[in-house]
């Protein structure tokens, strides 16, 4: 069997594993690969490739030569765990179009007014709709505030496709009418009424604040009425994202109309293969970026 080395030029994605089941995995595929005669080289630094009858890889420690080669090293974010952007130079080296890259699954930075009015509520979670104006995008899930903004899966999830200067809208109660018990004849409508309801349907603290900040203009039906709306819809515009630091995919990348669908190989250059993270495919949260990554791989691998 004919003995294959690859040289890894970032830290192995398997460090971001901590729980015991992951762990198995980077086991069994570390297994498969020396089932297969695969020798891992780490600590090694690219330094050229060629292209010229098969691939040359000139690396800081030894020189590599294949008929083939696949570009599988990820995108820019989290670089203190080695990232770089050595996949997108080598599809600008090939003459391949990228789309352009930013940080995605992002914790949201709010504008300075917000950050004093919410920042101090760090830690404070609840289950929002994040949407973005002007397109189909929302997503239901947690929401939490953090000491610069808002982060949750909601947030990361909806990050992906946030771009400034555009406003998000959350709805802090999806679901629930705050002020249906209010409007009924037999209630009494006051700000102690008013804070009982909305601590029905949020955390305590964001409640108060968020009455502190945005009280009924009065208890008439028109009044509560306005309040219900700014519960459902929170206008907020971020002043930025956490960046790549703090991402969890890179969105962009080599354009998918350069690749072969079927095999992940590029259409300019036969043999040369992208996959994973640096190729413009971004997933929501829940493992579909790693299932990204071992499908697109497991198609470059099957045609090779």
């Amino acid at each position: 069997m004919e003995r294959h080395r690859i040289p890894f030029h970032e830290k192995a994605r398997g460090q971001l594993f901590c729980d015991g089941s992951a762990r198995e995995i980077v086991a069994m595929l570390e297994a498969e690969c020396r089932a297969a005669g695969v020798a891992i080289v780490p600590k090694t630094s690219i330094q050229k490739v060629e292209h010229s009858q098969g691939f040359t890889v000139r690396a800081n420690t030894e020189t590599f030569h294949a008929p083939v080669l696949v570009v599988a090293t990820g995108g820019i974010s989290i670089p203190k765990m080695g990232a770089t952007g050595l996949g997108y130079d080598l599809a600008r080296q090939f003459g391949l179009s990228i789309r352009e890259c930013r940080p995605g699954l992002v914790p949201l930075v709010l504008n300075s007014k917000d950050r004093h009015r919410y920042c101090d509520l760090t830690g404070v979670s609840t289950e929002v709709i994040a949407s973005l104006d002007g397109t189909a995008e929302r997503f239901q899930d947690k929401m939490l505030i953090t000491h610069r903004g808002l982060s949750g899966p909601a947030v990361l999830q909806i990050s992906s496709y946030w771009k400034a200067p555009s406003p998000l809208t959350i709805d802090l109660a999806p679901g629930r009418v705050i002020t249906a018990e209010l409007k009924s004849s037999q209630s009494r409508r006051d700000m102690a009424a008013t804070q009982s309801a909305l601590r029905t349907a949020l955390p305590q603290r964001l409640a108060d604040r968020r009455l502190d900040l945005h009280p009924p203009s009065s208890w008439t039906n028109h009044g509560l009425a306005e309040f219900e709306r700014e519960i459902h819809q929170w206008k907020v515009v971020p002043a930025g994202t956490e960046g790549y630091e703090k991402a969890e995919v890179t969105a962009g990348g080599v354009d998918t109309n350069e690749l072969s669908a079927k095999t992940m190989e590029c259409r300019k250059v036969p043999g040369l293969y992208f996959i994973g993270e640096v190729v413009d495919v971004t997933g929501h949260l829940g493992g579909f970026n790693f299932q990204w990554a071992w499908a697109s791989g497991y198609c470059a691998g099957q045609a090779i």
